[in-house]
């Protein structure tokens, strides 16, 4: 079906809205409910314009870039280290390509009884630039011992194929086969320089109200 924005139905528009706007608020409060991050300690280490580098048989993995690390030793949860301010990540394949890259508002890292977890708190971006897809959440979490990454809020997902949304996601750690977890009905393509929009399957007002606001 192709057809003009007006042509959408208001209260359908609203609904689906509604929907989207509860599950980002949901999201976006997880790194203040879920941790219970008590920010009045003293952290133990501070360190400004961090960069930190994973390699294997000499060939650099992950490079992370973050312009404050905030370090934490308690007694309950072990040692872990907020990145305030944000952080950005660099994954590069087997040949040492740029392949993969992360960028979030603010982010966490833990490492307690061997299990590794990153995890990257508002306005997060993951690209995959070999796929050419872009994935937007609010909140993503890193098992670099499972080697995946994965979140349970809404997802937009953009591919040389157009838009798909859903609720939940996982992927490998360099977001090569990244699937929704409930991917919403249908899939969008926007028209470039157009007032127009391609919905298939199905008239899916899920894609078409978010392509319209963006």
């Amino acid at each position: 079906m192709i057809g003009t924005c007006r042509h959408i139905k208001l209260y359908r528009m609203v609904a689906i809205t509604f929907v989207v706007a509860t599950i980002a608020v949901s999201c976006k409060n997880k790194l203040s409910n879920t941790n219970q991050i008590d920010l009045t300690t003293t952290p133990s280490q501070i360190v400004e314009n961090i960069v930190m580098v994973q390699s294997r048989n000499s060939k650099v993995e992950f490079r992370m870039e973050a312009s404050l690390l905030e370090r934490y030793d308690t007694d309950n949860n072990g040692s872990y280290e907020l990145f305030p301010r944000g952080f950005k990540v660099n994954g590069y394949n087997e040949e040492g390509v740029l392949e993969t890259y992360i960028v979030s508002d603010q982010a966490k890292h833990t490492n307690k009884d061997g299990e590794e977890v990153w995890a990257a708190f508002g306005n997060v971006v993951i690209k995959n630039f070999l796929k050419e897809e872009q994935m937007e959440t609010d909140t993503i979490y890193w098992n670099q011992k499972e080697k995946k990454i994965y979140t349970d809020c809404y997802v937009k997902m953009f591919s040389p194929q157009g838009l798909m949304q859903g609720i939940g996601m996982e992927s490998d750690e360099m977001a090569r086969n990244a699937a929704l977890l409930n991917p919403f009905d249908g899939y969008a393509v926007l028209q470039e320089e157009s007032d127009t929009i391609s919905v298939s399957p199905s008239d899916s007002v899920n894609f078409i109200d978010t392509l319209v606001r963006r």
